[in-house]
């Protein structure tokens, strides 16, 4: 059985460093520019590293939810911090490690164990952790003006 899903997300340029992300699928739009520790980057605003940094801690989530409902884990509340490393490996940019921090209160003791299954099978069906080396499909469209 084959699985496929697309998702669509577009981007235009604004001005110096900072385009806005939409998607015809979704009713938001945010801005994205280069992060402040390149040159000409901007404060306070998401940027690409934190955007990969979020997908793979948003999936985290989504995936948690999914098990710990087929898992019958009754739980009060999951939160996750998510750190992403930015470094040079072999003379490139690479965002080389992301470091989930999830906290997960569940409502009784006996349930301890199968908390931290569920924890550990969620991080490791992470569609997007699964996915960081992903093919990218280039395909560039210039035009004259």
């Amino acid at each position: 059985m084959s699985i496929e899903h697309s998702y669509e997300v577009d981007l235009n340029w604004i001005q110096d460093r900072i385009g806005i992300l939409y998607s015809p699928e979704l009713n938001d739009e945010m801005q994205v520019a280069t992060p402040p520790q390149f040159p000409k980057g901007i404060d306070k605003v998401w940027s690409p590293e934190h955007l990969f940094t979020a997908a793979v801690n948003s999936c985290l989530m989504t995936t948690f939810l999914s098990i710990a409902e087929n898992s019958k884990l009754e739980f009060k509340k999951f939160s996750s911090k998510s750190y992403g490393k930015l470094e040079i490996v072999d003379g490139r940019y690479i965002m080389s490690e992301i470091t989930l921090v999830p906290s997960l209160t569940i409502l009784k003791e006996e349930d301890m164990e199968k908390a931290v299954k569920v924890l550990n099978k969620s991080e490791a069906a992470c569609l997007i952790s699964n996915s960081v080396k992903s093919k990218i499909i280039f395909r560039p469209d210039i035009k004259v003006a």
